[in-house]
């Protein structure tokens, strides 16, 4: 049982707000930055994500067990960020441009290049289709399994592994674009 299963087993059987507060420190920077990669925009990230922790706190769904918690939470993010879009998409709203940087302690001169090539790759994720940007985030930066990134996406193991590639492709495309050989990438 991982950390997050056994944390909200205490709070929705035991009312314990402490192991709530824990699988929000737990979870909640990654939440925010898949579903940036969803919606992309990430203050709207950040406010989904609080709707996503808010229900888990209110509603107190169950988990039916299926997949690890960290899978079964993000499907809930992911609901609550679909339902967000098709709101926005009816009053005619547009999401911002997406963009979202990771800063890393190294040496200066070090951690300046990391951050302009995390930078480039960010952008150039922000100009893939959505799903692909999904995809992309889910294995590289949360380190799903493909067969977790299809749960949360809903869509079969084989899908999702075609649309990883095909996302990779479109990925090292995009970045060729912005002048980066096939040795930098």
């Amino acid at each position: 049982m991982d950390k997050g299963t056994d944390c909200y087993r205490r709070f929705r059987e035991k009312g314990d707000d402490e192991a709530l507060a824990e699988i929000i420190i737990e979870y909640r920077d990654g939440l925010i930055f898949y579903l940036n990669s969803f919606v992309g925009d990430l203050g709207v990230a950040e406010e989904l994500a609080e709707d996503t922790f808010v229900l888990l706190g209110t509603k107190k769904p169950r988990d039916k067990g299926t997949g690890s918690f960290k899978t079964w939470l993000y499907t809930i993010g992911r609901n609550i960020a679909v339902n967000d879009l098709r709101k926005r998409a009816r009053r005619g709203e547009l999401a911002a441009e997406w963009c979202a940087q990771l800063p890393q302690q190294q040496t200066m001169e070090t951690a300046y290049l990391q951050q302009e090539q995390k930078a480039m790759v960010h952008q150039a994720m922000g100009k893939l289709k959505r799903e692909y940007r999904q995809i992309l985030w889910l294995l590289y930066f949360e380190d799903f399994t493909c067969r977790e990134a299809a749960a949360v996406m809903r869509r079969s193991v084989h899908s999702a592994e075609t649309l990883a590639y095909r996302a990779r492709k479109a990925l090292k495309a995009e970045l060729e674009k912005e002048g980066y050989t096939h040795e930098d990438i």
